[in-house]
């Protein structure tokens, strides 16, 4: 039956949902990618905005090297990429060698108004740092002795073999959702983290900060870049018309190129600067999902 607005929210006990991940190295519309290649251009799988002929802006799904030159609008409106060329997604295609690089310091075209470590870090806007090469990344304190284990460059081919599913779903008593991940793939011997997309993240009249997917919400890697990654967390799919409502609409699966968490944090700079997305759902989700709060004891 279709729901209406006088339609009390119930929630839905044992339901459960199976989705497959879509390869991605976008988080929000801007900055356009959280990788870059060699020359400074973002390297964007994901949402790609085009210019359509009727003169309107529309994000379509696809790939393409972008300028870091693009337009960049206002937090909230859209303008047409600047597209240097259309990218192949084989992972052994002739873009298969491309190597992967972070976002210099403050990030490029960037407009999302939003301090990701406000106790960590809460000038990391002043912060200035070149790109790196993702094997090149400057892990703070450490040595050579130390034992890093990524030392070759991580390849546009390697990083698009990935892939990753997900059952979320709600718990018994309705009032906890959970959350189960397997990957494969992924870059190896890594640390990787799962952050959770809540509705009003993105919100022009103002965006909440987004959070991680638990806490901790980390996993590492094998040689095989095989992973898991499981979390419950209360309420995630409340009553969108309660007026403090803020449900998890999407997950995504973060390559951390100084290889550490952030603790309540997604990141200290986010959107490529120390936190690369890597997969994601596509679109908003998890809209047959409800939980409720659990009752006060």
């Amino acid at each position: 039956m279709p729901e209406t607005a006088t339609a009390p929210w119930t929630a839905t006990p044992g339901v459960t949902e199976k989705l497959e991940l879509s390869l991605t190295t976008q988080g929000p519309l801007y900055p356009p990618s959280e990788v870059m290649d060699a020359d400074g251009n973002f390297v964007v799988v994901g949402m790609v905005n085009r210019a359509t002929p009727d003169g309107a802006i529309r994000p379509e799904w696809g790939a393409a090297i972008v300028s870091p030159d693009s337009p960049l609008p206002d937090f909230g409106d859209l303008a047409p990429y600047t597209v240097v060329r259309e990218l192949d997604c084989e992972p052994d295609g002739p873009d298969k060698d491309i190597v992967l690089y972070t976002l210099p310091l403050p990030l490029p075209c960037n407009n999302y108004p939003m301090v990701f470590a406000p106790e960590q870090l809460p000038e990391a806007g002043r912060v200035k740092r070149p790109s790196h090469a993702f094997h090149e990344v400057p892990i703070p304190d450490l040595r050579p002795e130390d034992g890093p284990k990524l030392t070759t460059p991580v390849t546009f081919g390697a990083w698009m073999r990935a892939s990753g599913t997900l059952e979320v779903g709600v718990t018994s008593d309705g009032c906890h959702g959970t959350f189960g991940f397997t990957f494969s793939r992924l870059v190896p011997n890594s640390v990787y983290t799962v952050m959770s997309l809540r509705a009003r993240d993105l919100d022009p009249t103002g965006p909440t900060r987004p959070g991680p997917l638990g806490v901790p919400n980390v996993f590492v890697t094998d040689a095989d870049g095989n992973g898991r990654y499981d979390a419950t967390l209360p309420n995630p799919f409340p009553d969108p018309g309660l007026p403090e409502a803020n449900r998890i609409i999407n997950v995504v699966v973060l390559w951390m190129s100084y290889q550490r968490s952030y603790g309540g944090a997604i990141g200290e700079f986010g959107l490529g600067g120390d936190i690369h997305a890597h997969l994601k759902l596509r679109g908003a989700s998890f809209q047959n999902l409800r939980t409720t709060a659990a009752p006060r004891s």
